[in-house]
Parts: structure tokens; C-alpha cells; sequence
């Protein structure tokens, strides 16, 4: 006598995304609450990720845990005080550049509005650039932005800390293939690429950073545009933020040019930095994060105003890692999310161990046509010998003869 269990009915497919989302939701205004903490907490995170292969080489050669471990801490300190310095120079820098030329700006404004006025053009736009230039209102910008620079110093301090306790952590976790190598091999492969993932970034960014940085500081001081030295720090910290980085470092050096040097100074602060800038920026560095992290350009834009909005200024440098920390935890896991993945820019057919495909057939399998059509092993040896019966046959389903 067969018995059969009754099956809960599964929840419909609109059900599972819905309620997917309302988890999302809750988490996500969870780390928006927390994101005081949680934003230094991911940034250490990030530094210990990237010196950590620093231990391997000093491990080889024969040094204890305990001093790799220092060795990885010092290099994420060094990485850590030069972002400080350069961020506390830019801000205050910044904040005295802003009081210096304050009302030659607004003179400037004022010139160019009533020349538009003059030949009977609409100035509701540059009337209310006007009105947004008042000095109290852009000293009190350059203040919090002062204000903001000691925040992101006092930050770092808690990032140290945590640091130290990371790279300690990072020395335990690194022999995880060496106890789970057969148990958990799927979880630490998945760790692993993003891992790999967010150090190749980071140094093809902090590259062509350089890079951008050194030309556009050289350019600016040769145009006599005042503090080449901050817009060029600001051109390194912004190339870190995807897509909108480029916008974000050109419009402060411009302004300034226009201020000093009138529109044909500022005309040519954005020529060089667009010849600079885009051919690197644009042409040849997303080549290279295309490779390293496979994540489409969408997603790159979406994910900087997203992160940005749930954790903070940091989001926006932080994007991309935490990007693909999410589709790591949440989309790499369930096999059934290779669409998903496949549109979130990840290579679906290098996962699966198979050759890049050009079509979604391929990436997919074969078709439902060719599964139909395509003999089993039991249907093919059933053609080789006659005596062979199929599963489920008259033969299966006779009694078996008595023995005595």
C-alpha cells in the first residue's frame, strides 16, 4: 500500500517577487538607519580587501601569521592616511578658495546676466544662479564642506580600528579552502571572485585615477587656473564614482577658470578635460572595469545614486563593491538566476564552465526542440540490442517468477 504526501501549493511567481522586495525594502532601511556605522565598517572592509594579498608573499617567505597579518594592517594605514591627507587639503583648500573669489563669482554672474538681459534673452536661469551665489549662503557652503572633510577624517579613526580586526579575521578566513575546500566549495569560489573582482576595480580605477589626475593638474597649472593641485585631487577621488565622476570633478575647475580668466579660460578648462577625460575616461577605462567586475553600465549609473541615497557620500565611491556584494549573497547562489545575472552584465556562460556564447539560446542550453528530439541513453541502447526493454515496458510491469 502506497501512501502520498499532499504538497503545500508553491506561491506564484508575482507572490515571490513581491515579497522579495519588501524584504529588500526593510533590509535596505535598515542599513540606511545604521549607515553611520555600516559606512566606515564597508570601507574598512574594502582597504583589508585590497592588501590583503600582501600576507601571501611575506607567508611564503617563511613569516609568522601574526607579522603578515601587521604587514597587511600597516599598508591599509599608509592607503588610509594618504586619502586623509588629500581630503583634508582639498576641503579646507577649497573653503578658502571659495571666500577669496566669492564676489569676484558673483560679479561674473552679474556681467553675464546683464548682457543677456542686453540682447533679450530669458535670464530666469542665470537670475536664479544669482540668488544661489549670495555670500552668506556659499560661505555657509564652504563651511559644511570644511565641516564635511573633518567628518570624513573622524570616520577614518573608526575605520582603523576596524581595519586591524578585519586583517586579523582575513589571516583566519584566507585557510578556509584548506578545512572546507570539498564542503563549501561553491561559497568560497563565490567569495573569492568578489574579492577579486573588487581589488582588480579598485586598482584600475586608482590607475587611471593617477593617470587623469597628473594630466589635468599639469594642464590647469599651465592655464594659471588658481589650486591646480585640489582639482586634481578632486579629478583622482571622482574617477572612483562611475559614469557621473567625470561631471562631478569638471565643474568646480571651470567655474573657477570662469571667475579668473572670463568664458574663454573656462572654454578651455573643459576642452582639456574633455579631450583627457573622455578618451580615458570613457573610451579606454570601461574596458578595463568591464572585465574586471562585469556589470553593466546601467547598473554602474543606478547603483551610484542608489548607494549613495542609503548610505551616504560613501555609497557613491563604495557603489560598485557593494553592488556586486548583492548580486554575490543574493543572485550567485540560486541556479535558477542566470537571466538575472546575464542582465546585470555578469559573464552567465564563464560561470556555468562553458564558451562564451553569442545568442541567449546558447547561454541558455539547447532549445526545448532539441531535448525532445534528443535520444536517451536507455532509447539508444533499446536500438542496439532488441532484448533491452525501456523502463516502465510490459517487461517491467510483469511478476517476477516463483522460486522454489
Amino acid at each position: 500500500m502506497t501512501t502520498t504526501t499532499s504538497r503545500a501549493p508553491a506561491l506564484p511567481p508575482s507572490t515571490r517577487t513581491l515579497l522579495a522586495l519588501a524584504a529588500g525594502v526593510v533590509v535596505l532601511a535598515g542599513v540606511h538607519t545604521a549607515r553611520e556605522v555600516l559606512a566606515p565598517l564597508l570601507l574598512a572592509a574594502v582597504i583589508v580587501i585590497i592588501c590583503h594579498p600582501v600576507r601571501f608573499p611575506l607567508e611564503r617567505r617563511g613569516w609568522p601569521r601574526w607579522a603578515a597579518t601587521t604587514a597587511v594592517v600597516v599598508v591599509a594605514y599608509l592607503i588610509l592616511a594618504v586619502l586623509v591627507a588629500m581630503l583634508v587639503f582639498a576641503g579646507f583648500r577649497f573653503a578658502d578658495l571659495v571666500r577669496e573669489y566669492l564676489p569676484a563669482l558673483v560679479r561674473s554672474v552679474e556681467d553675464v546676466v546683464d548682457q543677456l538681459s542686453a540682447v533679450g534673452i530669458d535670464t530666469d536661469v542665470a537670475e536664479a544662479a544669482t540668488s544661489w551665489l549670495e555670500p552668506a549662503r556659499v560661505l555657509s557652503l564652504a563651511g559644511n564642506v570644511s565641516g564635511m572633510a573633518l567628518g570624513i577624517a573622524t570616520a577614518f579613526f573608526f575605520v582603523l580600528a576596524y581595519a586591524i580586526f578585519m586583517a586579523a579575521d582575513a589571516a583566519r578566513y584566507s585557510t578556509a579552502t584548506t578545512v572546507f575546500g570539498t564542503e563549501r566549495a561553491a561559497t568560497i569560489d563565490r567569495a573569492a571572485r568578489f574579492s577579486g573582482g573588487v581589488r582588480r576595480y579598485f586598482v584600475v580605477n586608482a590607475s587611471f585615477g593617477a593617470v587623469v589626475a597628473i594630466v589635468d593638474g599639469v594642464a590647469l597649472w599651465l592655464l594659471s587656473v588658481p589650486a591646480p593641485t585640489v582639482w586634481a585631487i578632486l579629478a583622482f577621488v571622482t574617477n572612483f564614482i562611475p559614469n557621473i565622476g567625470f561631471v562631478l570633478g569638471l565643474v568646480p575647475p571651470a567655474i573657477m577658470a570662469f571667475v579668473v580668466g572670463g568664458w574663454q579660460l573656462a572654454l578651455a578648462v573643459v576642452a582639456v578635460y574633455c579631450v583627457v577625460n573622455v578618451v580615458l575616461q570613457v573610451l579606454v577605462q570601461p574596458k578595463f572595469v568591464a572585465d574586471a567586475v562585469n556589470l553593466s553600465l546601467t547598473l554602474s549609473f543606478v547603483s551610484v545614486v542608489f548607494w549613495t541615497f542609503v548610505i551616504g557620500p560613501l555609497g557613491a565611491i563604495l557603489a560598485i563593491p557593494l553592488t556586486l556584494l548583492v548580486r554575490a549573497l543574493v543572485l550567485e547562489p540560486d541556479p535558477g538566476s542566470g537571466w538575472l545575472r546575464w542582465l546585470s552584465g555578469d559573464d552567465v556562460s564563464r560561470a556555468r564552465g562553458t564558451d562564451p556564447a553569442p545568442g541567449a539560446a546558447e547561454i541558455d542550453g539547447p532549445t526545448a526542440a532539441e531535448r525532445v528530439e534528443a535520444p536517451s541513453p536507455r532509447d539508444a541502447e533499446t536500438e542496439r540490442d532488441p532484448q533491452v526493454q525501456p523502463e516502465g515496458s510490459a517487461a517491467d510491469d510483469a511478476p517476477a517468477p516463483e522460486t522454489a
